[in-house]
């Protein structure tokens, strides 16, 4: 009985993680008419219904449910199994999958991974760029990376950047015509390049502080981006003042095509860090990749 259901076992686990069918057969490397036969069997087998079919989604059933909480922790402990035997082996080997912000991938991880990689050939990574914060233990991530007062208190942290600083930034010839603002208060009679927050999917308030006074400045405009490289770009062709990283402005500052306001309101705050679960027993790969990314100041 346990042969025969298995491998349905892990499809059902599949289907209902991915909440498509169509997901779930590509992650799986299967034909959808494969998966669904599989599922129809074990539904079959079981005389219990899983999942809950519609023209637009699927979700398990009250009986799917419980055995997805049966069966979740009992997989990921064989998987955690099979990936400590890969520590018997010459070179380090194993899987990792990571989440993390576009600005920490492009600044801070991909640095580093490359020659991390190289170095060690048979540790592969699975990176899901994602500005949302991601329940990582839900999510089934190893690891995450999020700035220092993002991490929830219950996770272990690892600092893997210095601390960092924000910074508005316009073209000099939005800056001509409109005025360079004094104070962040000004901000509101200029033209902002706004970035919708991937959570609740409100605008974001720009911070800022100086002397212990802290602001948070609602900006209005013409662009709204979730991405960093298009509020960037924006900012250099005359759209108006973008608050972005500093270090992804630094070259567009040091050349001219950006000029830099406010500074004084941008101070220094907690940088990047790479998070992950107390009760997760990780491999010598995930060790490995921990140290190669930790901040040595």
């Amino acid at each position: 009985m346990l042969k025969e259901n298995f491998n349905d076992l892990i499809s059902f686990i599949a289907v209902a993680r991915e909440r498509s069918f169509t997901k779930a057969a590509a992650k799986l490397g299967v034909s959808q008419s494969a998966l669904s036969h599989a599922i129809r069997g074990l539904e079959e087998r079981l005389a219990l219904r899983l999942l809950t079919r519609t023209t637009r989604s699927v979700a398990p059933t009250e009986a799917g449910e419980k055995l997805i909480a049966s069966l979740e922790p009992r997989f990921a402990d064989i998987e955690g199994e099979l990936e400590a035997l890969s520590d018997m082996r010459e070179r380090p080997a194993g899987n990792i999958r990571l989440t993390a912000g576009e600005h920490a991938v492009d600044y801070i991880l991909w640095p580093v991974l490359k020659s991390f990689l190289t170095r060690y050939p048979d540790i592969k990574l699975e990176i899901t760029v994602d500005n949302a914060l991601t329940d990582i233990v839900s999510g089934r991530f190893d690891a995450g990376i999020r700035l220092g007062e993002q991490v929830a208190k219950d996770m272990i942290a690892v600092r893997i950047a210095p601390s960092m600083r924000m910074a508005v930034v316009g073209a000099p010839t939005y800056l001509e015509r409109y005025g360079v603002p004094g104070a962040p208060q000004e901000l509101q009679h200029h033209s902002c390049i706004n970035m919708r927050l991937p959570t609740m999917g409100g605008l974001y308030a720009w911070e800022f502080e100086k002397d212990g006074q802290q602001l948070k400045v609602r900006v209005e405009g013409q662009l709204t981006f979730n991405s960093l490289k298009q509020r960037i770009d924006a900012a250099a062709t005359g759209f108006g003042l973008a608050y972005v990283p500093e270090d992804t402005v630094r070259n567009e500052i040091d050349r001219g095509h950006l000029i830099r306001v406010l500074e004084a309101w941008c101070e220094p705050f907690s940088g990047y860090y790479l998070y992950y679960p107390s009760r997760k027993q990780h491999t010598t790969a995930f060790a490995l990749f921990v140290d190669a990314l930790r901040y040595q100041p």
